[in-house]
């Protein structure tokens, strides 16, 4: 049996499942309660009538929330640390690196921080909080970070997340939050962290992403193979760290590579896996890598420059095209 479940339904169900399975689970954070702030995306709609004593809303200081996390995690609880928007990150690095992160190594592997912070990210429901700035934390070892394109992933990955003896943050794209549904089996089951899913098979190029673009690029492979041009689309999942076998297969069977991402290009996600698929797989290659991202400007606060601003499945498909054109202009000079 399944039933059909936003994103939002289905991590509230995780996060149910997980709490009624294990007492040291509980959800620390800003506005988490009630009917104001975060909870007005029904991000925890029931979970305050069920775990009255284990949902905890605390003042607006992400300080204090990512402290008391680490410190709980440390001393054998499990908390999600919801920090309400990715661009508080900034307001919580130094704790999450060299406390949470490195805590592990510190330690020789005798303390663990099994801890999960929610941030949320990408142009949805409301003009607010939009950018993506996840990047930062692919310079901090020992910290993962997990971003579905659906809900059946998100449920799977919320899961696997709180059960990680190190820290994770978790992405929710605020357009797949409360948008399309996805069938949810009622038997338990878990996405591993760290594993790719190919979720189109193709032969002409590969395009790579995650989150929401990942939905933006199979609508663009669609779009595409009425040009008889077959895409293979590889949603990451995981995007610290990603996993390059998956990168790695596509890339040897296709050549061509576009990586999609809804976040500026300078210094992102798209910028290691570019320089990772150069550095082992260049004579792989029959064109130059595409990589498709926003501009490195602030983000525009106006919902219409917002759409304007951040790419989506035509972007997909100029990226796919001139990535192809590129090949055809070196095969013909080779």
């Amino acid at each position: 049996m399944a039933k059909r479940l936003t994103s939002n339904e289905a991590l509230i169900e995780a996060m149910s499942e997980e709490m009624r399975r294990d007492e040291r689970v509980f959800v620390l954070g800003e506005e988490i309660v009630g009917h104001q702030g975060i909870q007005a995306y029904q991000a925890y709609t029931g979970m305050e009538k069920e775990f009255p004593e284990r949902m905890v809303d605390v003042t607006m200081s992400e300080l204090a929330i990512i402290g008391s996390c680490i410190g709980a995690a440390m001393t054998g609880m499990r908390p999600i640390c919801d920090i309400l928007f990715s661009e508080f990150l900034a307001l919580i690095m130094g704790h999450l690196a060299v406390d949470a992160g490195s805590a592990y190594y510190f330690s020789a592997g005798t303390l663990t921080v099994p801890m999960v912070v929610r941030a949320r990210y990408g142009v949805g429901v409301t003009r607010g909080h939009p950018g993506d700035y996840h990047a930062w934390l692919q310079h901090i070892p020992g910290v993962k970070v997990v971003a579905p394109s659906n809900a059946y992933d998100a449920k799977g990955l919320m899961k696997s997340a709180i059960r990680d003896e190190n820290p994770v943050v978790y992405l929710d794209h605020l357009a797949i939050c409360t948008g399309k549904r996805s069938e949810i089996p009622d038997e338990e089951y878990l996405v591993p962290i760290g594993v790719a899913e190919v979720k189109r098979l193709g032969n002409n190029v590969t395009v790579v992403g995650f989150g929401n673009m990942v939905n933006h690029a199979l609508t663009a492979a669609e779009e595409l193979s009425k040009e008889n041009i077959d895409v293979e689309v590889v949603d990451l999942r995981t995007v610290v760290p990603f996993d390059r076998e998956a990168i790695r297969e596509s890339v040897r069977k296709t050549g061509v590579l576009v990586i999609a991402q809804e976040t500026w290009k300078q210094g992102s996600t798209g910028s290691e896996i570019a320089a990772f698929v150069s550095e082992e797989l260049f004579h792989e290659l029959k064109a130059p890598i595409i990589r498709l991202g926003m501009p490195h400007v602030p983000f525009a606060r106006s919902v219409d420059l917002m759409k304007l601003f951040t790419p989506g499945p035509q972007n997909v498909i100029e990226g796919v095209r001139a990535a192809l054109a590129a090949g055809s202009k070196y095969a013909q000079a080779g």
